[in-house]
């Protein structure tokens, strides 16, 4: 039985962008000794299982470039596109996160401060909640200082 066949019996398949399995073709590969070292260096964290797996996708990666103009580009884009819209809605998301907590520590600090600054009973902060409320869904969130300050002393 050949080595093909053999490995094949074993289940060592690969499957391609059509989800339908197919036996690998073996043959043999002349690579220089830093392209080998680069490649055992990076094999795993691309979460490979092998070199052969590597160099599968990285074959596949250049040829998908190579045929940028042809429609077989969205086997080669829409991973790319995903994966950089990935990275870039996580980082966004992380920056907003932090400049939310941010925004609502010194907003405690307002409130508390306001608080023990002022003594309004609860009717009148009722009636200012209401007011804000009202003026922050007419003014779409957009506050201005100087218009709070006018409105204060009216």
């Amino acid at each position: 039985m050949s080595k093909v066949k053999k490995m094949t019996a074993k289940g060592d398949s690969a499957k391609d962008e059509a989800a339908v399995s197919a036996p690998k073709i073996k043959f043999t590969i002349y690579v220089f000794p830093e392209t080998m070292k680069t490649i055992e260096c990076l094999y795993k964290g691309d979460n490979c299982v092998s070199k052969t797996e590597f160099i599968e996708k990285a074959v596949r990666f250049y040829c998908g470039y190579l045929l940028q103009n042809k429609p077989e580009l969205i086997d080669y884009l829409a991973p790319q596109i995903g994966t950089i819209t990935d990275g870039i809605v996580k980082d966004s998301e992380q920056r907003l996160s932090r400049a939310i907590f941010k925004l609502a520590v010194e907003v405690g600090v307002q409130t508390h401060l306001l608080a023990a600054l002022n003594g309004l009973d609860d009717t009148a902060l009722f009636k200012l909640r209401s007011g804000v409320t009202d003026e922050v869904r007419r003014i779409n969130g957009i506050i201005n200082f100087e218009s709070a300050v006018r409105e204060q002393r009216s």
